[in-house]
């Protein structure tokens, strides 16, 4: 049998498990179209089954197309204030399954902000977590990838990450930033899911002849582990699936290798199990 290692902090965290569950519940219980403000987590299988059951994923955009009596789910990496406040103008029912981590970041940003401190958020500007914690800031937020921002920086800052950004990068930003201001905030926001899966996967990555890092493309967690995963091990594959797999490497090169299986935050079990089971071959074990 194949020698494949599975991470043990792989696939769903507690944010991801609660907002699918949750939402799943929900339309069990008043059995009618539910929307989601963007894709409720990074996984196109995921999104699949949720549309199976009358779950559909609409933008931000669309907020002006619903109705008073429409159901909305705001998901785990949160929106900003105003996206809030407009829902609620619009009289539409909300629910709020923003992720617990990434609501106390809101609230931590909302009461320094209005304390006066400037936000600084380490981030990918384009991530809708990110974005919606600037929303809590008047989107006055200098958003950076760590190390110090350009231009002025005031002298009372708050800083705060991502929640699935890598600790070098908020490392490094607190200490350029400890050298620049007089007076900084910091809170390390990154959750202890992502942090446990990083320092796995650098080990396991060591330890492995050839990493497997299963999930979506636009897994911001899922091409962290991936980018760590590759440091350490350049036969890393990054797979949203195992038919993905099998198109950057054989079954059978696989099974030659001491292998790691690691895989992002909105990976679901039966992606793993599909992968783990063909790798060892014991596919009629699969899910």
């Amino acid at each position: 049998m194949a020698d494949v290692t599975l991470a043990k902090k792989a696939g769903f965290c507690f944010g991801v498990k609660k907002a699918v569950d949750e939402v799943i519940d929900l339309q069990n219980r008043i059995n009618t179209k539910i929307y989601t403000l963007g894709p409720l987590i990074h996984n196109k299988e995921v999104l699949k089954r949720l549309e199976e059951n009358n779950i559909f994923s609409i933008d931000i955009s669309d907020i002006d197309k619903l109705n008073a009596s429409d159901t909305v789910v705001i998901r785990s990496h949160g929106v900003g204030k105003a996206v809030i406040d407009k829902l609620q103008e619009k009289q539409i029912n909300i629910v709020d399954n923003t992720c617990p981590f990434v609501k106390a970041i809101h609230n931590k940003v909302e009461k320094y902000y209005n304390e006066g401190y400037r936000i600084i958020i380490v981030g990918d500007d384009k991530h809708p977590e990110v974005i919606g914690i600037n929303g809590w800031c008047n989107n006055t937020a200098l958003i950076i990838r760590g190390g110090r921002p350009e231009g002025y920086i005031p002298n009372k800052v708050c800083l705060v990450s991502q929640t699935t950004e890598k600790f070098q990068n908020y490392q490094k930003a607190l200490v350029d930033l400890s050298n620049t201001c007089k007076e900084i905030l910091a809170f390390n926001t990154i959750c202890n899911a992502t942090k446990e899966r990083q320092e796995e996967v650098s080990k396991l990555s060591i330890e492995s002849e050839t990493m497997v890092v299963l999930g979506d493309r636009s897994s911001s967690n899922t091409k962290k582990l991936f980018e760590i995963s590759k440091s350490s091990c350049n036969n890393t594959f990054l797979a949203e699936n195992y038919e993905d797999l099998l198109s950057q490497i054989s079954i059978e090169d696989l099974r030659k290798h001491k292998v790691g299986v690691t895989a992002g935050a909105s990976t679901p079990d039966w992606v793993i199990n599909k992968v783990i089971n063909e790798i060892k071959g014991d596919s009629h074990n699969g899910k």
